[in-house]
């Protein structure tokens, strides 16, 4: 019985050490631009059945609840929780956010493609729109060289002034996809997202539209991490260890009793 509460509490050490690292990196991330906080969840290990409810006590009686016996807890998974963060303004032409549901397209080395929310974009030397890693945004975007007055639109219409021409020239249409359970999305690092059969396949479309977060130039969306909040999930989740190791001291203790006395 003693072996069997030390190994409960150590299933309880190893969860809460788990949700620990998700709340760190939480806080880690408290400045990166677009980043998701993640939640992570809990369920008990299966239950070992002594007695069954309602199992017959005597001839004539049975018993009301039994005895169930639980051997432990787990971390059933982690989610992201996708609230949009803050949108701060940094006055850079090329920085983009997305003001409601959606996610930037972005194409990958290996030719796959990738979802993300950080919109801090740039010029290549070949007049590209990409990331700050170089990757290209998709639908993919060229501005020509020597363009002024780059303006993009809510509805992702990108348009600058040409050298030798007087009025703004359109140079293409940035836009959205959104997925029927974005919390499905498999997160890569780097701020990419990538599709998965939980998440649904992409439905893309200008932004704006059919429920479609619209673009904000000239800003990015903050990270969605609450450092008070997570701070108080941090010593929740610390008292919860304290708890879990003294649990197994205790057991220890008793243990020793029983094998100096008995």
């Amino acid at each position: 019985m003693g072996s069997a509460a030390m190994h409960i509490a150590r299933t309880g050490l190893d969860a809460q050490d788990m949700r620990m690292r998700v709340i760190s990196n939480n806080l880690a991330n408290v400045n990166t631009t677009a980043f998701k906080r993640d939640r992570a969840s809990f369920q008990t290990l299966a239950y070992q059945t002594i007695t069954a409810p309602g199992a017959a006590s005597t001839a004539q009686t049975q018993y009301a609840t039994g005895i169930n016996m639980g051997t432990g807890v787990r971390i059933q998974g982690t989610t992201r929780i996708e609230t949009q963060g803050s949108l701060q303004t940094t006055g850079n032409a090329l920085d983009l956010a997305v003001d409601g549901d959606g996610f930037f397209q972005i194409q990958m080395p290996d030719g796959t493609l990738a979802y993300t929310r950080a919109g801090n974009f740039s010029r290549s030397s070949t007049g590209q729109l990409i990331t700050s890693e170089g990757y290209q945004v998709m639908p993919g975007i060229t501005i020509p060289e020597g363009a002024t007055a780059i303006t993009i639109g809510s509805d992702g219409t990108v348009s600058a002034t040409i050298p030798g021409q007087t009025e703004a020239s359109q140079l293409g249409q940035i836009q959205v996809a959104t997925f029927p359970n974005a919390a499905g999305l498999l997160a890569k690092g780097d701020n990419y997202l990538v599709e998965t059969s939980a998440s649904g396949a992409a439905s893309l479309g200008n932004p704006g539209e059919t429920g479609r977060g619209t673009l904000r130039q000239g800003m990015l969306e903050g990270s969605n991490v609450n450092v008070v909040e997570e701070l108080v999930n941090m010593i929740e989740t610390q008292r919860a260890y304290e708890v879990n190791s003294k649990m197994i001291s205790a057991t220890d203790e008793m243990l020793k009793y029983v094998n100096q006395n008995i």
